[in-house]
């Protein structure tokens, strides 16, 4: 339970351990380019083979930061400098690592671990079909498309940045990031986007796929 100081709700001990931790890890260093390197206080292995990707962690840690800022405002300059730095992130190479370097079917469709072919792949397509996870870039009908934004699948990628963008305008109100900034550095591109152009972008892809958009290629996810 969250304790009262005159009136004004406050945070309890485990979630003010939890904001100094991460606000720790986001303002350490380090480079998430293609020649660099997370840190490895990032995540990049729980949740194979659907989620054992950096950018999980940057997700998964950002969901408390705006309800906390609506707790106790007070402390925006601390959230607000937390959801800057993993913003800033999701614009590195490694943050789209999946998009960029799964190009073509997964070649170890026939050795994944048996418990992958009885709960992931159906039995009729065993050692002929893709994993959740394996993202695929490259494949018919699509080609190859290296703008993990601009790509017609890894909804994946793009959904939970636009999130990450939403929650930092919300709780700072500042509109840096609807300014030009490059993802994907070091690979073909960079790419240019805005927070503003990313989310026009989704909007357009739901209204001409009512079905929903694709994570990995050839998978679709409806919800």
């Amino acid at each position: 339970m969250s304790a009262t100081v005159r009136g004004y709700e406050a945070t309890t001990d485990r979630s003010r351990g939890w904001l100094r931790y991460l606000y720790r890890k986001a303002t350490t260093p380090d480079n998430w380019d293609k020649d660099g390197q997370p840190h490895p206080h990032w995540d990049g292995v729980s949740g194979e083979p659907r989620r054992s990707w950096h950018r999980f962690d940057l997700q998964d840690s950002s969901h408390a930061v705006s309800v906390m800022a609506d707790i106790t405002p007070a402390w925006r300059e601390v959230y607000g400098t937390i959801l800057d730095e993993l913003v800033a992130r999701f614009t590195g190479y490694w943050a789209a690592k999946d998009w960029l370097d799964q190009i073509g079917d997964d070649p170890r469709r026939e050795q994944y671990p048996e418990e992958w072919y009885e709960t992931l792949i159906p039995a009729t397509l065993r050692g002929k079909y893709d994993v959740p996870g394996w993202t695929a870039n490259g494949v018919e009908p699509w080609g190859f498309q290296m703008d993990p934004i601009g790509a017609d699948g890894n909804l994946f990628y793009k959904g939970f940045f636009l999130i990450n963008l939403g929650l930092h305008l919300y709780v700072t109100g500042d509109e840096k990031w609807n300014k030009p900034f490059e993802v994907a550095r070091g690979g073909d591109g960079p790419y240019s986007w805005t927070h503003s152009s990313i989310a026009e972008f989704l909007a357009n892809q739901w209204a001409g796929r009512p079905e929903g958009c694709h994570c990995e290629n050839t998978k679709i996810w409806p919800l």
